[in-house]
């Protein structure tokens, strides 16, 4: 089986908040290190009512104090939201104090509505057209110091923090492949280009210092539990979300609804289809063959595993039924 990983999106549940929320992300990380994924992941999202992980470099340091092996990074950081300089020394600083657990995934989206887009940057220096140039920015902070290297990341020089390229777009694909980077699609929210970007990624990808060969994972979600029945209720929360989020009412994670996907609208139905093309619902069993198909049919590397449960403890056992089923690990 090729490797598991995991990403968390810190859900704040309804009637919970944002401390719990955090809890619950070093449990699971805890857990996912102890059943065998290869990576735990965090996501840069702004002013969502059900998502903790806006400071998303702080979050990381968190859990990867409280975990020993386990691979931590970022899925994304939303780099136009920032200075190239100052992630260079927040990973810098991460790895230092962690070295050979980090990861720095990058995409261009700001994460987060244009009001608060536009109260995060403060101006608009810099926006989504400089991202090439802003990732050639931050690798080249990471490289080791040269002579006509006037500004340097301090930690952050010198420093091997992998760097992969986050999208849902052509756009990710090609500069990946034009910069010789590891690529991320991010098919558990937006399928729609999956196939055509990773066959741009391929067709196009230079080898570079960083990597040899073309490296595709893929984001999906996954809901497992020990009966399909459960395990479409518990998808319920998460399909909830979007269609809050599509209404214009983000919302926390809400309580699980019976036949919730009966009582839609058609046109709600539709969206939550294209959407959610890529979430896998059922027992173990179920889970391996949806899996198995979906690594035929793309040649995945690499699966990036979303699940957003509303129960934290029913989110532990659907990691668990995952990991046994296709990992292996019965700790």
């Amino acid at each position: 089986m090729i490797p598991l990983s995991l990403l968390d999106l810190s859900p704040i549940s309804a009637g919970s908040n944002v401390s719990i929320s955090l809890r619950n992300s070093l449990d699971l990380a805890q857990h996912a290190e102890g059943w065998g994924f290869h990576r735990y992941w965090l996501a840069e999202h702004h002013g969502m009512p059900g998502i903790a992980s806006a400071a998303t470099a702080v979050l990381i340091a968190h859990i990867a104090a409280g975990t020993s092996t386990l691979r931590l990074g970022a899925g994304g950081i939303m780099l136009p939201n920032h200075s190239p300089l100052i992630i260079a020394e927040q990973f810098g600083t991460l790895d230092a104090l962690h070295p050979g657990r980090i990861d720095l995934g990058v995409g261009r989206a700001p994460g987060t509505d244009p009001s608060t887009s536009r109260a995060l940057r403060r101006h608009s220096i810099s926006q989504a057209e400089h991202f090439p140039q802003d990732v050639a920015e931050l690798i080249g902070y990471f490289k080791a110091n040269s002579s006509g290297q006037h500004v340097r990341a301090i930690p952050g020089t010198g420093q091997n923090v992998p760097v992969w390229i986050l999208g849902s777009s052509l756009f990710g694909a090609q500069l990946a492949a034009h910069m010789g980077l590891p690529y991320a699609f991010a098919s558990h929210f937006a399928p729609g280009q999956l196939m055509e970007a990773i066959e741009v990624y391929r067709e196009q990808f230079k080898p570079s210092a960083s990597l040899s060969k073309p490296y595709v994972m893929l984001g999906i979600s996954i809901f497992a539990a020990d009966s399909d029945t459960e395990a479409e209720l518990l998808a319920s929360s998460w399909q909830q979300v979007f269609v809050n989020l599509f209404s214009g009412t983000p919302s926390q994670l809400p309580p699980p609804v019976a036949n919730y996907m009966n009582e839609l609208p058609a046109i709600q139905k539709a969206m939550l289809h294209d959407v959610l093309a890529c979430t896998l619902v059922g027992t173990g069993d179920n889970i391996r063959q949806q899996v198995d198909d979906l690594v035929s049919r793309t040649g995945a590397d690499e699966l990036m595993i979303s699940t957003q449960i509303y129960d934290h403890q029913a989110r532990l056992h659907s990691y668990e039924i995952v990991a046994k089923t296709l990992i292996g690990r019965k700790d």
